[in-house]
């Protein structure tokens, strides 16, 4: 479906071929509509099935008006894959979002996850990858309003960012976050295209984009391995459900609408949590060495055999000595398979034991007599005794509740100290009237793997997870034993008492020992000021780590005021005016402790706001964010209250120096700090 040329008008051109682009994908979508499914499926069932997968591809085959349907052009030299010694001539291909063809199927724009599309992030004035030209397209509102050539033949050419790219990184955002297909880097796109086969986790600064690239990896694994993962799931993980909020149109706007998120809360959410504990308990609950402490737990239900076993078949009498029912029990312990299979193997064992008796005495039994004996109520007996069924809920209950209990399993392995910090204050009659915490559902799903397998995916995004605990990453490695994992995070933002410092030992929790690491410094978003001003906590916070770099260079983006105690709040109001005069959005991040007087404060001046999650309303610009809910958030403006209420309100300085770290360095325009209290940045 060729588009009318302009005569030396090439945006007009652009124009055509987009307006083509769009009649294009309108008639693909209209040919889903208009499938008949009636004759063509055996049963219901099946019909179910297609049926939703087609208004899956109808929803995937939307036109979003303010989306645009094509970021970029390539053109090659030669054809790819053609033999350049027949000299054949360039071709020429649009990237977007998603592949459209026209009547013919012909391309008219190629999925930015084609290989052919990959020199649209890779290729440079160096490594020119074959390719000519590269155009990069600018919009407003959805309208196609100018284009920028890059001629990557001229190898003594400048290789700076052009205007558009850098006004599309710099774009103000209200609201969700949104893709980065447009701008995705070299860096970032050979993560974003790694294999399937590994792990790999990304340590990224802050404003480097390794949330986006993890979401850009799933999309593109997505579309490289559609049918592995179809059949065994993908899975995001975030820290906390506002995060989530935030990141959840990213991959809806590439045409992925099966990807799964959750939090880690939600993976365990094997009992109702109503306590918190403190961070010394949930430290101890946290360790690696707690999986020991539940193993031991569980098989100490495992007795030996008292008494031998007798079956009766019709007139018949078949004995199991005691003697060989305990060689059976100590062979499956021996082979440190999971608790259930151990359980369901015995009765089969036993039902061995008696055929090999009967065929000893002239008979011929077979399989379905091995399954009778199996089921029998004296074999069931035997294994109801030797071999109890656990509730995962029940045992660390009573491992947390019976001191006794827990002193026992965890000899040598905590001491004295750490098993009191984790027992229950008030032990519980009942795993319903139990004040579980967050830590014991994490210890109750160890507990329900080490009893049966817990089924595991195709790929799964950990971000944010420089904060997790040994025994949740254990508790996230679950859910993709057989598949691989994204792991994204920053060591310098781990603000739990358990925040790893090291990722080969998170790694080592995950089950993916040696998982390429990757580090992203160069930074895209956070202007070179703010990055450099918070980056001075580095080496309190964690020594050795390399200091980011920022391509943005924005004069005047931070600014420090000192103010009197009793204008603190007026202050903080200036500045959120001053903030909602430009475009874009605001967060106004706080300590915990302060959140309720500035909220007071706002709705006094008649500021309204929102909470974090709630982005997507039209109500407010201005987001009200506590300084524990900003990790992984983005605001084109910040503005940061009394740093020293948020090291305050931390356990101890150097968490609090994290804490600060994240809240410095959320701002992709503008950070405002208003302080009374001196700090440790302060100017």
């Amino acid at each position: 479906m060729p588009a009318q040329q302009v005569p030396n008008d090439p945006l007009e051109n652009e124009r055509a071929h987009l307006s083509s682009s769009r009649t294009a994908l309108r008639a693909m979508r209209a040919d889903v509509e208009s499938l008949d499914i009636k004759d063509v499926t055996a049963n219901w069932v099946n019909a179910a099935v297609l049926r939703n997968q087609i208004e899956q591809r109808v929803t995937a085959l939307a036109d979003l008006a303010h989306t645009p349907l094509f970021f970029g052009r390539l053109d090659y030299l030669h054809a790819p894959g053609a033999d350049r010694a027949e000299g054949a001539g360039g071709e020429r291909f649009y990237i977007g979002r998603r592949h459209v063809h026209d009547a013919d199927g012909d391309p008219m724009v190629i999925d930015w996850r084609a290989p052919v599309s990959q020199p649209f992030y890779r290729a440079s004035k160096k490594e020119p990858m074959d390719v000519r030209m590269r155009r990069r397209f600018g919009y407003t509102g959805g309208e196609l309003t100018a284009y920028e050539d890059e001629d990557l033949t001229d190898a003594a050419g400048d290789e700076q960012p052009g205007r558009l790219l850098r006004s599309e990184i710099e774009r103000p955002r209200v609201g969700p976050m949104r893709d980065i297909v447009a701008t995705i880097q070299p860096e970032q796109d050979e993560i974003v295209r790694a294999g399937i086969g590994g792990t790999v986790c990304v340590q990224g600064a802050p404003g480097t984009g390794k949330t986006a690239v993890g979401l850009h990896r799933v999309a593109y694994l997505l579309y490289a391995h559609r049918e592995r993962l179809a059949r065994t799931g993908t899975l995001v993980i975030g820290p906390n459900r506002s995060f989530l909020h935030y990141i959840e149109q990213v991959l809806p706007a590439l045409g992925e609408l099966n990807v799964a998120q959750a939090t880690v809360d939600d993976l365990v959410a094997h009992v109702e949590v109503r306590a918190a504990d403190t961070a010394a308990a949930a430290v101890v609950k946290g360790d690696a060495r707690m999986a020991e402490v539940l193993r031991r737990a569980l098989r100490s239900g495992v007795t030996m055999p008292a008494e031998p076993l007798v079956v009766v078949r019709g007139s018949r009498r078949w004995r199991v000595p005691a003697y060989e029912l305990e060689e059976m029990v100590r062979e499956l312990l021996a082979r440190d398979i999971r608790y259930g299979a151990a359980r369901e193997a015995l009765p089969q064992r036993i039902a061995h034991a008696v055929l090999v008796r009967m065929e000893e005495a002239g008979e011929a039994p077979d399989d379905r007599v091995q399954d009778a004996v199996a089921r029998s109520a004296a074999v069931k007996a035997v294994v109801k005794t030797v071999w109890p069924q656990v509730d995962p809920a029940k045992l660390v209950l009573r491992l947390l509740s019976d001191a006794e209990f827990l002193a026992e399993h965890a000899e040598g392995l905590l001491d004295a100290r750490e098993q009191a910090e984790i027992l229950m204050p008030k032990p519980a009659r009942s795993v319903k009237s139990a004040r579980w915490t967050a830590a014991d559902a994490v210890l109750i799903d160890e507990a329900a793997d080490l009893i049966a397998r817990t089924p595991s995916l195709g790929h799964v995004v950990l971000d944010e997870a420089q904060d997790l605990s040994p025994m949740q990453y254990r508790a996230v490695g679950r859910r993709c034993t057989t598949g691989s994992a994204t792991v994204l995070g920053d060591l310098a933002q781990g603000t739990t008492p358990w925040a790893t410092n090291s990722w080969p030992e998170a790694l080592a929790h995950l089950g993916k020992a040696g998982a390429q690491i990757e580090e992203l410094t160069r930074g895209f978003r956070v202007p070179r000021e703010i990055i450099s001003y918070a980056s001075r906590l580095l080496p309190s916070i964690a020594p050795g780590l390399a200091e980011a770099t920022s391509v943005r260079d924005s004069a005047g983006s931070l600014r420090v005021r000192a103010v009197e105690p009793e204008a603190l709040d007026a202050a903080v109001l200036d500045a959120c005016r001053a903030a909602l005069a430009e475009e874009g959005s605001i967060g106004l991040i706080a300590a915990e402790p302060r959140i309720p007087a500035l909220a007071e404060a706002l709705t006094a001046a008649g500021l309204p706001y929102l909470s974090p999650g709630e982005e997507t309303s039209a109500e407010s610009r201005l987001t009200l964010v506590p300084a524990t809910l900003a990790k992984g958030l983005e605001y084109d403006y910040v503005v940061l209250d009394e740093p020293a209420a948020i090291l305050s309100a931390e356990p101890d300085e150097r968490t609090g120096l994290r804490r600060l770290y994240v809240a410095l360095t959320r701002a992709v325009s503008g950070l405002t700090v208003v302080h009374a209290a001196p700090f440790p940045l302060a100017r």
